[in-house]
């Protein structure tokens, strides 16, 4: 039986680019379907989540997306996806291709893009151990990992914490594929009724014209979940992981995100779902 709940959960990040995206929808400054409950949590959890089929709309890795497909499919807006916005591999100091080969890194989540990008360089075959993102720089600063891979505001505060860089896992994927890297994307679960997601998905484009058109609305919602990040990264943060693909996938950015996908299941043996990864387009 299809979902058609007026009141559903949805789940987000506490980064700048979810908090920037989803503040007009969740404060009913936009119209909506429904009512939004906000279920925020790293996005390795938000991950598990998925896994189990907890949240009906949830902001998800793609890296995680092989492992759901049946369950979920991808909405047009909402996604983090661009150029010049990857992971990055640091550590204390530069290793070479034999050091890297063997080294233990720090990710943030087996299930997440990063991760998967990382063992699809194919450079990086030691140990892994998984922590929040948030761990991963202390983590290679005190010498439990040889090498850490950061993504959110890390990438703009690496350097400040004396790590160097050894690879930009977006450069690698842009010089290897021609195309964006597709980092998040928001899914929804397949029982949710057909018109209810063309719906959401609506709003949730509207939600981000409207934090584009009017920036103080948002302003004090996605400081107070920043945390210790200062407006300066914050901002940054924002410029970079919040793009045109975020209102609307378009046919470049679906290709991305199924070719990403595909290199998931392929690993997994599996094929994509019959029905296809993504919702109906239609936006009228």
């Amino acid at each position: 039986m299809a979902v058609t709940s007026p009141d559903m959960v949805l789940g987000l990040s506490p980064c700048p680019n979810d908090t920037f995206i989803f503040h007009a929808l969740l404060h009913g400054l936009v119209p909506s379907p429904c009512h939004f409950r906000p279920h925020m949590a790293d996005v390795e959890e938000l991950n598990a989540l998925a896994l189990r089929g907890e949240l009906p709309v949830t902001k998800i890795s793609v890296g995680v997306l092989p492992h759901i497909m049946d369950t979920y499919a991808v909405l047009s807006a909402g996604s983090a996806l661009g150029w010049g916005c990857g992971p990055l591999v640091v550590a204390r100091e530069a290793l070479s291709p034999e050091a890297q080969r063997t080294a233990r890194v720090a990710v943030p989540g087996l299930m997440t893009t990063a991760n998967q990008l990382l063992t699809l360089t194919g450079r990086f075959q030691g140990p892994r151990d998984e922590m929040l993102f948030s761990h991963v720089m202390d983590a290679v600063l005190d010498g439990r990992a040889d090498a850490g891979v950061i993504i959110h505001e890390g990438r703009f505060t690496y350097g400040e914490r004396g790590l160097v860089k050894l690879l930009d896992l977006g450069e690698w994927w842009e010089a290897t594929y021609h195309a964006p890297l597709p980092l998040g994307v928001i899914v929804i679960r397949r029982d949710v009724d057909p018109a209810l997601v063309q719906a959401i998905d609506r709003a949730i484009a509207a939600s981000l014209a409207h934090a584009w058109e009017c920036p103080a609305d948002s302003a004090d919602y996605i400081r107070a979940h920043a945390q210790e990040l200062s407006d300066e990264v914050t901002q940054a943060h924002i410029r970079t992981f919040v793009t045109e693909f975020s209102r609307d996938l378009g046919e470049r950015g679906r290709e991305a995100v199924q070719r990403l996908v595909e290199q998931g299941a392929a690993a997994l043996g599996r094929s994509l779902p019959a029905e296809g990864l993504f919702v109906p387009a239609a936006r009228a």
